[in-house]
């Protein structure tokens, strides 16, 4: 988790066997499945938000929700709500 972190704050290198996939990735290309993004009322991450900052990430956004009692991670900590949602997205 510590090497995880550093990495992504650029303080230390990554496995050289994921370059290519890191640049790519780095590329931040747009989304195009059908997507529901989702965030949770009781994160102490990332506060809860309306999606709009993301939505440009997404050509196929089909909403964005907010789970409630929910924190930074939703399959855990509210599997329900979170598979209902992947269920939506398979219809």
């Amino acid at each position: 988790v510590i090497h995880s972190y550093r990495h992504r704050y650029g303080l230390a290198a990554g496995d050289p066997r994921y370059q290519e996939l890191e640049q790519r990735l780095a590329a931040q290309p747009v989304i195009n499945v059908p997507t529901i993004t989702l965030d949770g009322d009781c994160d102490g991450v990332i506060p809860a938000t309306d999606g709009a900052a993301h939505a440009a990430k997404f050509s196929n956004r089909i909403a964005h929700r907010v789970i409630t009692r929910a924190g930074h991670n939703l399959p855990q900590e509210a599997p329900e709500a979170f598979a209902a949602v992947v269920m939506e997205l398979l219809r």
